[in-house]
């Protein structure tokens, strides 16, 4: 095959490139269209006032939280899902679907599903209000859950491939010297699939930073409790659209900058 041949056999047909750029568009267009009308010249004093400052708090502190729960939880659900593999069918099916319904469920009908679970009339909020008088909904706490609820399979998917992929040698050698299984999940699969770990983990955190349906169906929208950053920018489209392209182009600007910077060191695959 001559050198010509090889070029024209790696190049994409010329609609298949078409189509592309057009999705690009899709996917870029609308961004470059916020920063476009952003109002630059008034963006600091919208972005120092307080309720901003406070939504930005809010919204930091809650992401980080459930960031770290679902790191608690979505490891081990991870590994559990891993090794269903060996499972009957029905079962490995059903645990694979209760962990991705979040990802294609409406965030809204999130919320909703929360607030039948731990509102004041729940199947588990009526006990907690009656024994103890905790009451989770419209509280920071709510806000968090609701976080951890569309947040979590980004990481047990992130967790999951990494286990997948990993060289399960290493783990038989460790128990064929004595180690029990707890000490080789700490000790020899944790180190082995950290990567998969960290994109997870970022991956939760920009949801989580983002999450609104679910947020302001459970928590609703009180300020300084569980008014959230894109919270605080849907209702501020109501009343200063500026303040809320602003609000935006902030949500943007951090989604942006932590993956970029946090992509060449901790995303698996990526390159320096």
């Amino acid at each position: 095959m001559t050198r010509a041949a090889v070029r024209s056999a790696g190049r994409l047909a010329w609609p298949v490139v078409a189509i592309a750029v057009v999705a690009i568009a899709v996917l870029v267009l609308p961004l470059v269209a916020l920063v476009a009308r952003a109002p630059w010249a008034e963006l600091p004093e919208l972005l120092a006032s307080s309720a901003v400052l406070e939504a930005l708090v809010l919204s930091f502190g809650t992401a980080i939280l459930a960031t770290l729960l679902c790191l608690v939880l979505g490891i081990p659900l991870a590994a559990l899902v891993a090794h269903a593999e060996a499972w009957p069918t029905l079962p490995r099916r059903l645990l694979r679907a209760a962990v991705t319904v979040p990802l294609v469920l409406p965030p809204v009908v999130g919320g909703i599903a929360l607030l039948m679970l731990l509102g004041r009339r729940g199947l588990i909020g009526e006990w907690l209000d009656r024994a103890f008088g905790i009451t989770v909904p419209f509280t920071t706490g709510a806000v968090v859950l609701a976080q951890v609820f569309v947040a979590l399979p980004f990481l047990v998917f992130a967790v999951e491939g990494a286990l997948r992929s990993s060289d399960r040698r290493t783990e038989a050698a460790a128990a064929t010297l004595g180690a029990s299984r707890w000490q080789v999940f700490r000790h020899v699969t944790l180190p082995i699939v950290a990567p998969g770990v960290a994109a997870g983990g970022v991956l939760c955190f920009t949801r989580a930073l983002g999450e609104f349906g679910a947020t302001i169906t459970f928590a609703g929208s009180l300020p300084g409790t569980t008014r959230t950053l894109p919270i605080a920018s849907y209702l501020a489209m109501q009343t200063d659209p500026d303040e809320a392209v602003a609000l935006a182009l902030l949500l943007l600007a951090v989604s942006i900058a932590v993956l970029l910077t946090l992509r060449d060191r901790w995303l698996p695959g990526a390159t320096a």
